[in-house]
């Protein structure tokens, strides 16, 4: 990848009010929080009122971004809402924000590539910017995983929650910005974590509806083993294209999955807890969400700094991956 003064000008993020514990859990299904906290990380998840969806998240989180990179919507040519919980299936969920915002100049579309969606955007903004597409742009990862999630279901309902993350894209000062990317897939392992309801093969219906076919199915142990060994891969791979070493990573900002995959990928890199933002016990997996939602935390706490590298890494439904250098 050639260099490119294009980078990150501000973040913000967004989560709802109402906090859904372990315990609070327990009372719903067969489980127990030493059992959730010991195999996920996870102690606690938002969860989105019942008039919430994506983009009533992904607006606030977008404001947010705006204002600290000081631009305005009127100013954006491209909004990208990653998402797999968009508000409708069409129009877009970006095409609701830009209306929201007042961003009458910008382009606006969804990508869907779950939980490694917001990284699969912040590639497209890049090189949206360095083509001279446009000069501003805007990529949110939002969802609202609670409204497809089987609360009757222990080994999915443990694990989701709601929220948005969202970051402003632009021209940069020389020696900054995104270095590299790396994005891949893998289609064989499409059912391992997927949602078949309310699409073109098995359109809503009262049977579709009768069978919980529009409720997250994942095959745990199979998705685990996937994401221990991408994440690093990914991590390492992104850094060896950036001509950076692991010894040069200032914040790692994992997918926010399951504690013991993020550890994993620290082990592999060889770096310290204090080197990565951690907030999986907070609001557990908010797939395309759970990315910026962690940069924008670590950037409000004073965590990232002028020339930090920072590395972003996700994985998720697809089977996808993605990862990113940036020198903020």
């Amino acid at each position: 990848m050639r260099s490119a003064a294009v980078g990150i000008l501000g973040t913000g993020k967004h989560v709802p009010d109402r906090v859904l514990t372990n315990r609070d859990l327990e009372r719903m299904v067969d489980t127990s929080d030493e059992w959730i906290v010991t195999r996920t990380g996870i102690r606690e998840r938002r969860i989105a009122s019942y008039e919430e969806a994506a983009s009533d998240l992904a607006l606030p989180a977008a404001r947010e971004a705006l204002g600290k990179a000081g631009i305005s919507a009127s100013d954006l040519d491209l909004i990208i809402v990653a998402t797999i919980t968009p508000d409708m299936a069409f129009p877009s969920t970006a095409c609701v924000v830009q209306h929201k915002l007042g961003a009458t100049r910008a382009a606006a579309f969804d990508l869907s590539a779950a939980c490694s969606g917001f990284v699969y955007g912040l590639a497209n903004a890049y090189a949206y910017v360095s083509a001279g597409l446009g000069k501003y742009v805007l990529v949110i990862g939002a969802e609202v995983l609670s409204k497809v999630t089987d609360y009757r279901d222990r080994s999915t309902c443990i694990l989701f929650g709601d929220g948005a993350g969202a970051a402003v894209v632009g021209p940069v000062p020389e020696g900054r910005g995104f270095r590299s990317f790396v994005l891949g897939a893998d289609g064989s392992g499409g059912d391992l974590l997927y949602l078949a309801g309310g699409g073109s093969r098995l359109p809503a219906s009262e049977q579709t509806v009768k069978e919980g076919k529009h409720y997250i199915h994942m095959e745990g142990g199979e998705v685990f083993k996937f994401a221990v060994r991408v994440m690093g891969q990914a991590a390492e791979e992104a850094l060896a294209k950036a001509g950076l070493r692991k010894e040069d990573v200032d914040l790692l900002v994992p997918h926010q999955a399951n504690i013991r995959i993020i550890r994993s990928a620290l082990e592999r890199l060889g770096l310290p807890e204090e080197k990565c933002a951690i907030n999986v016990d907070r609001y557990g997996n908010v797939s395309a969400a759970s990315i910026p939602i962690a940069l924008a935390e670590a950037v409000d706490a004073g965590r990232v700094r002028e020339n930090d590298c920072v590395v972003m890494v996700g994985f998720g439904g697809g089977l996808t991956w993605a990862a990113s250098v940036l020198i903020w």
